[in-house]
């Protein structure tokens, strides 16, 4: 089955995608239950309202050789992105005035269905309420602050929309899926669970649940494929999951100015590194020559 929220008539919804259908519960009207083809829908809401969002570091094997590292990562490493960075389909992701390298991030998001603590990789699966898309957009002109929080990259306001629906555990099979992003119709991202993930979604459900209870309806993005760039405004950013669905936004950008407060945007080493997939030496060198 697949879950929806939906806002409609100045009223919030949940409810059920059939196809191109969205059937709305609890709406009734004279006509019986709201029922609406989704390009009616007024506005997509995220299709869960967690409590906390963590994301894990490089998990596609294509992405950590795309950076040439030495040695592959051994174990995931996590971050987090607030709640207020939650956001849904069709809503547009704002680029910050002055900044320049505003990154996709093609994910899946597992949501968790039922309190989840000290669970071992084989029970990890039976506490997933079901599977969305993500997007976990970083604006890498922050890179060099936060000492690696990565809250001001990744956790701005509307800096991850998933959606448009969750669907069920049971009709997702998590160890086939392939996600596919697109920047205005151009497949840019491609990957494989079975084929490319290094690290499975039980894997990472129990490693964080060792330490962090995840409670119901907390959402874990479990990493993008290679060839994460920036984007411009104006442009349209779709990620695809084959079984669960697509998630569209466009990017805009802020007029208004950033408060002369706190780090400011920079182009460092580590911003091209990360945004560019640039050589970490190289990066080094073209800032040093621009600088």
């Amino acid at each position: 089955m697949r879950h929806v929220r939906v806002e409609q008539g100045g009223s919030a919804f949940e409810g059920q995608l059939d196809g191109e259908v969205v059937r709305a519960l609890g709406a009734d009207t004279e006509a019986g239950s709201l029922e609406l083809s989704a390009r009616e829908v007024e506005r997509w809401l995220p299709p869960v309202e967690p409590g906390k969002i963590v994301g894990t570091h490089l998990t596609y094997r294509s992405r950590a050789e795309e950076y040439r590292m030495a040695q592959l990562p051994q174990v995931p490493a996590y971050f987090m992105k607030p709640p207020s960075s939650l956001s849904a389909h069709l809503e547009p992701v704002v680029r910050p005035r002055g900044c320049r390298f505003l990154n996709y991030e093609g994910e899946i998001a597992v949501v968790i269905g039922r309190r989840c603590r000290g669970v071992s990789v084989d029970e990890a699966l039976d506490h997933v309420r079901g599977y969305t898309v993500a997007n976990d957009w970083g604006v890498h002109d922050f890179r060099h602050a936060d000492r690696g929080s990565m809250l001001r990259v990744k956790g701005q306001d509307g800096f991850c929309p998933l959606g448009p629906a969750l669907v069920d555990a049971a009709d997702v099979d998590p160890e086939d899926l392939t996600i596919r992003t697109f920047v205005n119709g151009e497949l840019v991202q491609e990957g494989n669970t079975g084929t490319d993930l290094m690290f499975s979604f039980a894997y990472q459900v129990a490693d964080v649940a060792r330490l962090i209870t995840l409670e119901p309806g907390d959402v874990l993005l479990t990493g993008t494929p290679a060839n994460s760039r920036p984007v411009e405004p104006g442009d349209v950013v779709a990620v695809e999951v084959d079984g669960i669905g697509r998630l569209e936004n466009t990017v805009e950008q802020s007029d208004d100015e950033l408060e002369p407060v706190g780090e400011q945007p920079a182009v460092t080493a580590q911003t091209l590194h990360v945004a560019l997939a640039m050589p970490e030496d190289e990066a080094e060198r073209e800032v040093e020559a621009s600088g």
